[in-house]
């Protein structure tokens, strides 16, 4: 189903998107399309993508390019698949009640936990917030383990 949305290869794609993409979140799914997590990911996106096309933006980033890295290393994506959020330019943060607020890390169970997220953050950034509280319930948000390097 990758086929179906905008795949991004270059930094400099991924940078006009983020700057173009105005008064929508944009939704950027940074993973590999062997992986299988992706592409169960990829598959709900896909399927959501119309759905939210009103107030949303769906695309995926190859992490496999080298221009990528630095994306990577920026939003310290180790874990895939990894989808971070924006509206207007702004990286728009998500309390999941997981260590991590940046992003959401793995596949959204169904295409309406996916389409409720970003109805949400839309809802938030339209105030003016830069994080917002996730909506679905806490035995749907995937949990993991962070370890952190050189701590």
């Amino acid at each position: 189903m990758s086929y179906l949305l905008t795949t991004l290869t270059k930094k400099q794609e991924v940078d006009s998107i983020i700057r173009s993409t105005i008064d929508k979140v944009l939704v950027l799914r940074f993973g590999r399309a062997s992986d299988s997590v992706s592409l169960l990911l990829d598959d709900v996106l896909a399927k959501s993508a119309r759905d939210v096309s009103k107030f949303a933006t769906v695309a995926l980033v190859d992490i496999d390019s080298d221009d990528i890295q630095v994306y990577l290393h920026y939003f310290d994506i180790t874990l895939l698949p990894s989808t971070i959020f924006f509206f207007n330019a702004h990286h728009i943060k998500m309390d999941s009640g997981t260590a991590d607020h940046t992003k959401w890390i793995g596949a959204f169970r169904t295409k309406q936990d996916f389409i409720d997220v970003v109805e949400a953050i839309f809802r938030g950034a339209m105030k003016g917030k830069l994080i917002v509280n996730c909506p679905l319930p806490p035995e749907r948000i995937p949990r993991y383990q962070l370890y952190y390097k050189d701590v």
